[in-house]
């Protein structure tokens, strides 16, 4: 079994669990994280209608941080920020790969971006619900990205009331933008419909590769996700 190390970092509103197998990995994260978030409020003193507007906008051609949180942000038909920390998670392993790391995890509000040559699990946070924490994923296909958005907990903004919509990219920033968007529809009386809205959402959006929806307890699939595996709520 491979030696990894780990790591929690908070900076302002960001809290992050980070896995690397190299020491180096970890404060390159932390290092990564901090200067892109710098220069993301930089970037929104002077263009404060990046930092509110719930539409697409125009792309920028610098910071990095900005220019790729309104790329992906546009595939899914979202604001900006709904990409926030995903981004974020996908500059700061991008970082510690080129600091030589093999395993690279870094978790931004339950937004995961990760490269890896052995298995990593993860849980679904879901707020209150019951299944919260007692069912996550195996992640065995690398690069992967997952972003999960609810109308039930966390501070992100959802115009819907999931317990949880989770998707899975390549990218985490595209997965974070892509669950706000799927969150957003997931609503109603009719918990099938408003699943099938969901996921219909979803699969829309190109580079989307597989959904998960948690909705009045009910739970509807798309496409390929990873291995569900249940998780000890005590130590998740």
């Amino acid at each position: 079994m491979k030696s990894l190390f780990r790591g929690a970092f908070t900076y302002k509103d960001s809290q992050c669990s980070l896995i690397a197998d190299r020491a180096r990995g970890i404060q390159t994260a932390m290092q990564s994280l901090v200067h892109n978030r710098t220069q993301l409020e930089r970037f929104i003193t002077a263009n404060p209608k990046f930092g509110y507007t719930l539409q697409p906008i125009s792309v920028p051609g610098k910071p990095m941080v900005a220019k790729l949180m309104a790329e992906t942000a546009k595939k899914a038909g979202v604001g900006p920020m709904a990409a926030v920390a995903g981004v974020l998670a996908d500059l700061a392993v991008k970082d510690m790969v080129a600091e030589g790391c093999k395993v690279a995890v870094v978790e931004d509000g339950g937004e995961v971006s990760a490269v890896s040559d052995v298995l990593i699990d993860v849980a679904v946070a879901a707020g209150e619900d019951a299944l919260s924490r007692r069912f996550g994923f195996r992640l065995e296909e690398f690069p992967v990205g997952l972003g999960t958005s609810s109308g039930k907990f966390s501070h992100a903004l959802s115009f819907g009331d999931a317990e949880a919509a989770t998707v899975f990219c390549k990218e985490s920033g595209l997965a974070d933008a892509a669950a706000t968007a799927v969150a957003n529809v997931v609503k109603g009386e009719d918990t099938n419909t408003a699943i099938e809205r969901g996921l219909s959402v979803g699969r829309s959006i190109v580079g989307v590769k597989g959904i998960l929806v948690l909705y009045h307890g009910c739970v509807g699939t798309w496409g390929k996700i990873p291995q569900i595996i249940k998780i000890d709520p005590q130590i998740s």
